[in-house]
């Protein structure tokens, strides 16, 4: 009887041992210091959460409760020691609304060198109105911020992610593998400059689901070095379409293949599907590229924007 008391503590153990050891790690942004005022600089707390998730050898969820959160240029780099991060957020991120501040840092928020990381749910807010306003006026102006990038990573997901009035691009895809994103909302002005809602270039294994894009250039881009990108119930408007190029730009260019673009809706965009080409030589392509069951809608202007 004894033999078997100790046998079943120590399954116990064992299972309670297994149990802590997978459980995952939470940092909430307000305990590491961030402020849900908009104005208040989070940028360190964000950074903090980060650095505790990454060196976690368990799996790790960053949590930002609703509220506004203020956060200047971020970068979130790895490789990390566990390759299941989550970012889960119930408030807005919210950009400097001096477009100067970040205007010339290529990017607002970055995700560098992951593997395994989800952003589920939340708002960015990229504050672009005040550089589109200084573009227009054509003064010297900064390039402008893409929202969210991430480069050289890998099996990523976004999901339910809202992306308002970004300075330029809204979500960039370079140099990644599997990438999923689905239910992503893009908003910005139809004349809004450059505010590219997703664009992809050099990755691979990249699918974009069941999402709304409305912006002032393209709903969704591709680039050079794209394969195996699915596209599939997508509402675009305003915008100019689904782009795959401009291509051959360069002489020596790595090309797009394997592209599927389906049950996709275009209300009051400039184009809707198509493959762009700079008139040079080049030894750039598209191949295996299916575009199927796309609808395009008239808008007027003023309903659109």
């Amino acid at each position: 009887m004894a033999y078997h008391t100790s046998a079943l503590v120590f399954a116990l153990f064992s299972i309670f041992f297994v149990s802590a050891l997978a459980a995952p790690m939470t940092y909430n942004v307000v305990s590491l210091g961030a402020k849900a005022d908009g104005k208040s600089d989070s940028t360190q707390a964000f950074l903090s959460a980060w650095k505790f998730a990454c060196a976690s050898v368990k799996p790790a969820t960053i949590y930002v409760p609703a509220g506004s959160f203020y956060l200047r240029q971020v970068a979130f780099s790895g490789p990390c020691k566990n390759n299941a991060i989550i970012i889960r957020i119930d408030g807005t991120l919210v950009a400097p609304s001096d477009f100067r501040v970040i205007g010339n840092s290529g990017n607002w928020v970055l995700f560098e060198h992951v593997d395994g990381v989800t952003i589920s749910g939340g708002i960015l807010d990229g504050q672009g109105t005040g550089l589109w306003a200084c573009k227009a006026s054509g003064k010297s102006c900064p390039s402008g911020a893409t929202t969210l990038e991430f480069s050289n990573s890998n099996n990523i997901v976004v999901s339910a992610l809202t992306s308002l009035n970004s300075q330029m691009f809204h979500i960039v895809v370079n140099g990644c593998h599997n990438v999923k994103m689905q239910g992503v909302k893009v908003t910005a002005a139809g004349n809004s400059p450059n505010t590219d809602g997703i664009h992809v270039q050099l990755s691979s294994t990249v699918a974009i689901l069941n999402s709304k894009i409305r912006t002032g250039d393209d709903c969704i881009s591709i680039g050079p070095g794209t394969t195996n990108l699915w596209i599939e119930n997508v509402a675009c408007g305003p915008g100019h379409g689904i782009s795959i190029g401009s291509l051959g730009k360069d002489q020596q260019e790595v090309g797009v293949q394997n592209v599927t673009v389906k049950t996709v809706t275009f209300t009051g965009t400039q184009n809707g599907l198509r493959i762009k080409s700079w008139g040079r030589p080049s030894n750039g392509f598209a191949k295996n590229i299916l575009f199927q069951h796309a609808v395009m809608v008239e808008c007027p202007e003023s309903h659109c924007n």
